[in-house]
């Protein structure tokens, strides 16, 4: 799973008009969507100032978490991070693999129903998303080592994360590190 975050949105909606918002965002989904479709990644959501991409193996292969990783490092690049002149707009990126419920929910007497992933594999990508600093993908254990990368330099953290009992190992990736394994 990915989840990408705009960071410091709301700033940015109080200093742009709406109109304004309303293109760099549409611009951030563009480009997110894009290189997650590339990716083999299915699009759960395009929410607030976020996108979630799910990396089912039926869906996206045995190589899900790689795809996920490549796509974290390749979306970093899109908006800009690793540019001389900067981002074009400051995203942070969680990556994680693991088991979730994946289906339809359904709303008060079934009128509203929607599909989505559910369960701690998501609340866990969402929560290094929040984490991540401008510029950062950070990638979990799980999927670092399921994704195969070799990276020896990556900064390694651990996390308390926010509803989580124990600390959570994660791998620092941004656009500086190169790996011919994820590159490619």
């Amino acid at each position: 799973m990915l989840f990408a975050d705009v960071r410091g949105s709301t700033t940015m909606a109080e200093r742009m008009s709406g109109e304004e918002f309303n293109r760099i965002m549409n611009r951030f989904y563009a480009t997110a969507t894009d290189v997650l479709i590339r990716s083999d990644a299915m699009i759960d959501k395009l929410v607030g100032d976020e996108v979630i991409g799910l990396y089912l193996p039926l869906f996206s292969g045995r190589q899900h978490a790689r795809r996920a990783v490549q796509a974290a490092r390749e979306l970093l690049r899109a908006c800009g991070h690793g540019d001389v002149g900067g981002p074009w707009i400051p995203v942070g990126i969680g990556v994680h693999t693991g088991v979730a419920y994946v289906g339809t929910v359904k709303g008060a007497q079934d009128t509203v129903t929607d599909f989505t992933a559910l369960g701690d594999s998501v609340n866990i990508t969402a929560r290094l998303a929040s984490a991540a600093g401008v510029g950062e993908a950070l990638v979990s254990d799980a999927a670092w080592t399921a994704a195969e990368v070799a990276l020896p330099d990556a900064e390694a953290r651990l996390l308390q994360l926010k509803g989580k009992q124990e600390a959570v190992s994660v791998r620092v990736l941004t656009t500086g590190l190169v790996d011919p394994a994820v590159d490619s």
